[in-house]
């Protein structure tokens, strides 16, 4: 009896424990988290948790798609709702999708190349091709990787803080791809990866798409993995009217919703806590709507507030508190892997990174370093992997080389000096190497212009470069500039005449740059320095005897070719060409004359020796201070004046040593030396509209600082009121300009990139 007694206690005690257990199960369900695609009405999202939060919920597992997978894997990795909101509001939306590389992630040939075309696209096989999409989300990506590289070693999402899986679409197959394991920011990249707006993800051999196309609210996989209570926020809308359809955007919405939409009937009825935010007055574009939308989030899940407290009572009551994630600003890169590099060398690639392995690297250079790989255009994706190795962090580079190697550019130009032009640039990568460069502008108008370079980057060493630039324009000049420099006939009826400039340059140089916006070139040079004009008569002679050569009615000054070797030291911080808010700029360059074919008969060996120096200072809210100097001077005796400092007009890359100066006419102010200050206000009173007073002053004469005058008060001074407007061809600028020392003025004009 004492053993029957003993067996059936145990037998109750049992009993009674599996009653325990079945009733706290009942009494702490497994919470499931679903969030929906919606772009950036996703944003309410970060509302909803924040009151999730507030209401003592704690999520044990979390499935979202597109923008839903973004801020669920944030919030699965252990950020808080309020985190989330203090992250998103200090994100610009627009210049993370963009994928606008900063202008200081590009080496100078990028620089040019960028700041020269209005239009450039893929050439294969002759046919014209346009890109997949206007985006390629990289600035997304790394700002996903920088804020969640706590747990960049959490392969299986089930192991995150909590359990989290995000859906894509194979676009090949139309099929849904459930993301469960591998990168977690690679993962929900392809999860909102959205057709046309960015381009498709390659995971594993598929590529991906947007999930919100098959599965925009994967309640049935949070169902699978466990979960008794659904709590669901819905963003995404129904299908629009014909008037709410006014953009490619929302057409392509449209037509992923076509399927989604109906599911939604039978997902919406099994969601236990359905929330629904307000949102069918913004767009899924209305990034700068955030706070807006945010708070949409809120207000909806806040009517839901009863139901989720009740929940939460069900909920083990002592839960550990939510550990606060704190930020890291730096990192540590022992091993540099590289994968799918078959175009450009590790060297190239290591060069453009520009950071050192086993040394400490900051977020913001390794941010830096893939902007310069994203700069050059060669790659269609660059996806990274930052994975601890035990004594650091292993970088993996995945790239996706461009497969278009062919370019066609276009762009066209108005001035005052070189008139109406058209320019069609031919591009060509892997020219003759690995890591090269090839380019061909023609540019046709009221003058024939060419500019051909050839550059190959080899990133921490030295490159390699050849230019080749045949430039012409003639301008109305007062004939006493030409008698001052050259052996020309005193005719005093002549007050003016229409000089020809001619210049055909060749340069070979090699260039290191030590940092995008660093770089020292040397180089040797041929110039053809051509100064002519049709004015004045076939072999004219004046009283003294004075004949100039003539060929076919025109007479010429100059036509010699120079040989010389050059240095250059480049700094150039500015944020913008042609309307920099902040940054520093200085650029020297030394050219010493070696040989002549010595039209005039007066060659002797000099050297021309100048430098410009600047900054940009932003003084109050869209209100920017451009100051600048610069000199040159020329070294030697020789009686060579072609080379001379002209200064005058308005305008950027001049030829030779011609300078712009407000106040003056192109080329009025010659001299064989020179120092001018300048100056610009600058207030951007609306997005892309710029309001423009500048001033300048000069000292320009022969051996200016041999004689010290460069250190008097200023002979010269010139202002000029403007406008500018930054439009899809260029800087479009406008400027009235005058001098208190003369009694004429100016207007010039400029449309479109300089070239």
């Amino acid at each position: 009896m004492g053993i029957k007694k003993t067996l059936l206690f145990v037998f109750a005690f049992f009993g009674l424990w599996l009653t325990g257990q079945h009733a706290n199960a009942q009494e702490e369900p497994k919470i499931g988290l679903v969030l929906s695609g919606g772009g950036a009405k996703g944003l309410a999202h970060i509302g909803a948790l924040k009151v999730i939060d507030e209401a003592g919920i704690k999520v044990d597992y979390i499935g979202g798609t597109s923008m839903g997978a973004i801020v669920g894997a944030l919030y699965a990795s252990g950020y808080s709702g309020h985190e989330l909101d203090s992250i998103f509001r200090v994100t610009n939306f627009t210049k993370l999708i963009q994928d606008n590389v900063p202008r200081g992630a590009k080496t100078f040939y990028e620089k040019e190349d960028s700041e020269r075309y209005a239009l450039g696209l893929p050439f294969t096989n002759f046919n014209v091709s346009f890109p997949q999409a206007i985006s390629g989300g990289q600035n997304i990506y790394n700002e996903l990787v920088r804020l969640l590289f706590h747990v960049k070693d959490i392969q299986d999402f089930k192991q995150l803080p909590t359990p989290f899986l995000c859906v894509a679409t194979d676009v090949e197959t139309g099929e849904e791809v459930l993301l469960d394991r591998g990168y977690l920011p690679e993962a929900i990249m392809a999860s909102g990866t959205f057709p046309s707006l960015f381009e498709p993800s390659e995971i594993d051999g598929q590529i991906l798409i947007d999930g919100g196309v098959v599965n925009n609210y994967p309640i049935d996989e949070i169902r699978e993995m466990g979960a008794d209570i659904i709590i669901g926020v819905d963003v995404q809308h129904g299908l629009s009217t014909r008037e709410s359809l006014s953009s490619a955007t929302e057409i392509l919405l449209q037509i992923n919703n076509y399927r989604t939409v109906a599911d939604m009937k039978r997902k919406a009825g099994e969601t236990d806590i359905y929330i629904r935010p307000n949102i069918d007055d913004f767009s899924v574009i209305d990034f700068d709507r955030s706070e807006e939308i945010v708070v949409s989030g809120e207000m909806a899940t806040m009517e839901k507030l009863e139901e989720l407290q009740k929940v939460a009572k069900r909920q083990n009551s002592n839960q550990h508190p939510q550990k606060r994630i704190v930020g890291r600003d730096s990192l540590t890169i022992n091993r540099l892997i590289i994968r799918g590099n078959d175009r450009y060398t590790r060297g190239y690639i290591k060069g453009k990174l520009r950071f050192d392995l086993a040394e400490k690297t900051s977020f913001e250079k390794l941010k830096q370093g893939i902007n310069n790989l994203s700069a050059t255009g060669n790659f269609k994706a660059i996806r990274y992997e930052l994975v601890s190795n035990g004594l650091g962090t292993d970088l993996i580079l995945k790239l996706k080389e461009n497969p278009t190697k062919m370019f066609i550019k276009m762009s066209a130009h108005y001035d005052d000096l070189y008139k109406s032009s058209a320019l069609i640039n031919l591009t060509k990568k892997n020219f003759l190497l690995k890591d090269d460069v090839a380019s061909f502008d023609f540019i046709l108008g009221d003058h024939i212009r060419y500019n051909m370079q050839y550059y190959l980057d080899k990133g921490y060493y030295w490159s390699f470069g050849i230019n080749s630039r045949f430039t012409d324009f003639d301008e109305e000049i007062d004939y006493n500039l030409i008698r001052n420099n050259f052996d020309a006939p005193n005719d005093p009826n002549i007050s003016e005449i229409n000089l020809d400039v001619t210049d055909l340059t060749n340069q070979i140089y090699l260039q290191t740059v030590l940092r995008e916006e660093f770089a020292f070139t040397i180089g040797v040079e041929h110039k053809l320095l051509r100064y002519s004009t049709r004015t004045l008569n076939q072999l004219n002679a004046d009283a003294e005897g004075i004949f100039l050569p003539s060929e076919n009615g025109r007479t010429f000054f100059e036509d010699s070719n120079f040989f010389s070797t050059y240095g250059k030291i480049t700094l150039d911080t500015y944020d913008d060409k042609y309307f920099p808010t902040k940054g520093l700029y200085f650029d020297s360059d030394f050219h010493l004359y070696l040989f002549s074919s010595d039209f005039n008969d007066n060659f002797r060996e000099f050297s021309i020796g100048k430098a410009r120096m600047g900054t940009a200072i932003p003084l109050f809210h869209n209100l920017t201070l451009n100051l600048e100097t610069e000199g040159g001077v020329k070294l030697g005796t020789s009686g060579i004046t072609s080379f001379d400092f002209v200064l005058g007009g308005f305008g950027n890359d001049f030829v030779n040593n011609f300078t712009p100066f407000f106040g003056y006419d192109f080329l009025s102010l010659p001299g064989n030396s020179f120092v001018k200050a300048y100056g610009r206000l600058d207030y951007n009173f609306a997005p892309k509209n710029h309001l423009l007073f500048s001033a300048n002053f000069a000292n320009v004469e022969d051996d200016l600082f041999r004689t010290g005058n460069w250190f008097t008060e200023p002979s010269f001074s010139g202002y000029g009121l403007g406008y500018g407007l930054e439009s899809f061809l260029g800087p479009i600028q406008i400027y009235y300009s005058w001098s208190p020392e003369i009694n004429t003025n100016n207007f010039f004009f400029s449309v479109g990139y300089w070239f």
